[in-house]
């Protein structure tokens, strides 16, 4: 029977039995938050079906931590934000089980992706890594085309066989080996609060422009003004934005505004640099452990 204590101590500790009975290894979901009190409950409540879930919280300003805390099977934990990469990298050395499963607060398992990771697992997969496609609302309606109707990350991996590389912001994780995509997707509530995304947008395009910086870019013309322009014909034009009604042309253009405000602010930083006058940069991780293995992965 599903969950009996001999059918457990045959596959081992690491090993439980799913809904049909067969026995898969465990699983570990990491979520990373900051200010989620509208979508961590939802969230969790998609993921309880795992062996451990570990919620890292950038010290929320709102309830987060305490709706976190609700959830006896969940472990809360907060940790200074230094990128969504040295987070993840973080939370998953913390992780105890063979596989681990990431989330954003915003988005969440389908029981359709949840049935395919769990028979994945039970049979033995192939691979140490999968990819897992999203599906993207904005304002409440699915977003088709504008570039995200492609929109996939590595997400599910075997511990050890995957990190995230040292960028403060847009990391993928490299992985050992091949990470095939999975059939079914998950959900991602990207933008409910039209402000609030405005808002996140000025910041991770601060944040890119501080990468630049670090990498030592030196944007002009091309950079500020041609990749804007192209951005928004990308999105909009080549990548079906306009089949999205209002919803394509409004994302399209903040895209655009998003990669002007890089490209643009990183070239002032320049400017001052030649006033005597450098950046208030955003906090990196600078301890190694965050970045250990990735030279191991190929």
């Amino acid at each position: 029977m599903p969950n009996s204590p001999s059918a457990s101590q045959a596959a081992g500790d690491d090993h439980v039995a799913t809904e049909s009975g067969a026995m898969r290894p465990k699983v570990s979901v990491v979520v990373t938050t900051f200010n989620e009190e509208h979508n961590i409950a939802a969230c969790l409540e998609t993921l309880l079906w795992a062996d451990e879930i570990l919620v890292v919280d950038s010290f929320s300003e709102d309830r987060t931590p305490e709706i976190v805390q609700d959830y006896e099977q969940v472990t809360f934990v907060q940790r200074t934000y230094f990128g969504s990469a040295a987070q993840k990298n973080w939370a998953m050395d913390q992780c105890k089980n063979p596989w681990i499963l990431i989330f954003d607060a915003d988005e969440r398992c389908t029981p359709k992706l949840r049935e395919e990771i769990e028979e994945l697992l039970a049979s033995g997969p192939d691979h140490e890594a999968y990819t897992i496609r999203r599906k993207v609302f904005f304002l409440g309606k699915v977003i088709h085309f504008s570039g995200w109707q492609r929109d996939q990350v590595v997400r599910l991996v075997r511990q050890g066989a995957g990190r995230y590389p040292n960028r403060r912001v847009h990391a993928d994780m490299k992985t050992r080996g091949a990470a095939p995509l999975l059939k079914h997707r998950m959900d991602h509530y990207m933008v409910d609060d039209f402000h609030e995304y405005v808002l996140r947008i000025v910041k991770y395009s601060r944040w890119g422009a501080a990468q630049g910086w670090r990498d030592g870019r030196r944007p002009g013309f091309n950079e500020v003004c041609l990749r804007s322009v192209w951005r928004f014909v990308r999105t909009y034009v080549v990548q079906g934005g306009v089949f999205d009604g209002m919803r394509g042309i409004v994302f399209c253009m903040l895209q655009a505004y998003g990669t002007y405000v890089k490209w643009s602010l990183l070239w002032s930083w320049r400017v001052n640099e030649q006033r005597g006058m450098k950046p208030n940069l955003p906090a990196f991780d600078e301890n190694e452990e965050t970045w250990h293995g990735l030279k191991d992965l190929g």
